[in-house]
């Protein structure tokens, strides 16, 4: 890659960037709507083309009428001629013109003094050469002056470069003569001499023309419009011979449908340039609430966690109801979930620590001092020591490693809908065969009231809550198990008759690795139970039911002992139980 290639790509890298900035893509969507009816400005055209269609056929009925009321009458003559377009009584927006049969003037309507001119401009309805007055708005003012105006009259001509309309030019003599007795040439006096209908359409030069939104399709010109309509002679409109006798030439300038076009695209481009600031006004006020907010997130976002992986910083939330607050305030939400989750696991870490230690140092202390033990009996009791300790760690860490694997595990294992009471009874019946030391007693629903779990993950938790009450139990004493419906929930009960729990450790009993064995003497016969407990079957517990969206709590029983209540979510019954499946959905039959 050559150096000048290097140099190109990190600054077409940083336009593609820039380009692709929301309030960019704002701005340019705004604009595109501003812009789609903005073209109907330079489309004016056809709306103008109608116009000059409808002057047209004004101008043609016009000269109808004239040749009508000159027609029958064998030659035309001029006094004649001159007596009807008195007679029109000068309310002519348009200079009409009677000929001869050879092209000469017979009556010219420019001849009769002034008339009414809503344009203002007499000479271009007389049809002579003069350049129209400047064009001004209605209370009389230069409008070419106009700033907008000009602005707008610069657009227009640089629309009219790229599409020019061609229109035949004006010339000399071809329908207007200096010589009074001269014939007039032209396209429309030809075929209305002929005997046809003609028109045409001839460009005059303005002079000093800037191009402005009045100039019309020729750019720095004036259009006029020529209409010619054969006269005819005769009985009947022809005399004996057929002869056409003269014609009625009525010609006129478009310059005052051109103003009024004018006016039109002055007013659209009024309108254009309001909602151009309009757009840009939207945009920024889209940016200020839309971008703002994203570029504050995104800073927070990156001094979240610093380079080590430590968590620094944390998302503001946000107090607008919009999208970007509810963005805003989730973010927030788990900044605070995922702090509290390295909390929890610097933690565990520390508690497995902690717990790793004690074990270790029973087995280091033992082992130093078997070598120095007199005795057979010591020695054995030093070799018992190892051997427990060293059971008990094992157990301990199959435990942290069942416990940290839960969360992970919940996602992948197929759950199905499984009758909690059936479940219950199966896990107390095989915990009677193992230990009959402490009686238990079963309460079960009648309905099945199916959960959605994995059932070997719910044996788990009816089997350690299950330990965990019979630990604390007294020998011969009883642990009651209850399954019954909450609302819309089902809740498993598990009491004992042990100590129960001190009232300062009730919200901690389910943390990992806690385990209270001081705080009231242990009923006889359960001390070895006790010792053995890991602190992490209750924490396993908890993890398990919320896994599955349920709860665990824990209180205290009036009459003595832990109550344990576990309620989990209630399944959609399945339309069969599976073929062969241990699990039936029927009701026990008690």
């Amino acid at each position: 890659m050559s150096p000048g290639e290097a140099e190109a790509r990190p600054d077409s890298a940083a336009w593609r960037r820039a380009l692709s900035r929301i309030w960019i893509r704002l701005l340019a969507f705004n604009l595109l709507l501003v812009f789609i009816p903005a073209a109907g400005l330079l489309y004016l055209d056809t709306y103008e083309r109608q116009l000059l269609d409808a002057q047209e056929r004004s101008m043609v009925q016009q000269g109808r009428l004239l040749a009508a009321a000159l027609s029958g009458r064998g030659e035309l003559d001029a006094d004649a001629s001159g007596r009807v377009l008195v007679a029109l009584n000068r309310r002519l927006e348009a200079r009409i013109r009677v000929l001869d049969r050879d092209g000469r003037v017979v009556a010219d309507s420019a001849a009769l003094g002034p008339r009414r001119e809503p344009s203002g401009t007499p000479g271009e309805a007389a049809g002579g050469g003069a350049a129209p007055p400047a064009v001004a708005d209605t209370d009389g003012a230069d409008r070419r002056d106009d700033l907008l105006y000009r602005l707008g009259s610069a657009v227009y001509g640089l629309w009219r470069a790229v599409r020019p309309v061609e229109l035949p030019p004006e010339r000399p003599g071809l329908y207007s003569t200096a010589d009074p007795g001269a014939p007039l040439t032209g396209p429309a006096v030809a075929q209305a001499l002929a005997g046809r209908y003609g028109a045409d359409v001839r460009v005059t030069a303005v002079e000093g023309g800037d191009g402005s939104l009045a100039s019309g399709a020729g750019g720095d010109t004036r259009t006029l419009l020529h209409v010619a309509i054969p006269v005819l002679g005769g009985v009947g409109g022809f005399d004996s011979a057929g002869r056409v006798v003269g014609a009625v030439l009525v010609s006129q300038s478009t310059e005052r449908i051109l103003a009024a076009l004018s006016d039109v695209r002055l007013t659209i481009f009024r309108v254009i340039l309001a909602s151009i600031a309009a757009a840009v006004v939207l945009t920024l006020l889209v940016a200020t609430t839309i971008v703002r907010p994203l570029t504050r997130l995104r800073d927070q976002a990156r001094a979240l966690v610093d380079r080590r992986g430590r968590l620094t910083g944390e998302f503001s939330g946000s107090a607008k109801p919009d999208e970007i607050g509810e963005l805003a305030r989730a973010l927030e939400d788990l900044t605070h979930r995922l702090r509290h989750h390295l909390g929890a696991t610097e933690s565990f870490a520390a508690d497995v620590s902690h717990e790793l230690k004690n074990p270790l140092a029973s087995i280091r202390s033992a082992a130093e001092m078997l070598p120095a033990a007199d005795t057979e009996e010591d020695r054995r009791r030093f070799e018992n020591i190892i051997l427990r300790e060293t059971a008990r760690l094992e157990s301990l860490l199959a435990s942290v490693r069942e416990i940290g694997s839960i969360d992970a595990q919940l996602e992948a294992e197929v759950t199905e809908p499984v009758p909690l009471a059936r479940l219950v009874e199966a896990v107390v019946d095989g915990y009677r065969i193992r230990d009959g030391s402490v009686a238990v007693e079963l309460d079960l629903a009648r309905e099945p009231l199916l959960v959605e779990v994995s059932p070997e993950r719910l044996a788990q938790v009816v089997e350690n809550l299950l330990d965990n009450a019979v630990s604390f139990s007294p020998p011969g004493g009883n642990v009651t198990i209850r399954v019954e419906p909450a609302g819309g929930d089902a809740r498993l009960v598990v009491e004992d008759q042990g100590p129960g729990v001190p009232p300062d450790k009730l919200e901690r009993i389910f943390d990992r690795f806690f385990s209270d064995r001081s705080a009231q003497p242990a009923a006889p016969g359960t001390a070895g139970r006790r010792r053995n407990q890991t602190g992490l079957g209750l924490a396993i517990v908890r993890a398990v039911v919320e896994g599955y969206g349920g709860s665990a709590e824990v209180e205290n029983r009036g009459g003595g002992g832990a109550r344990f209540l576990v309620t989990l979510p209630l399944a959609e019954p399945a339309p069969q139980s599976t073929p062969g499946s241990r699990w039936s959905s029927e009701p026990l039959q008690r």
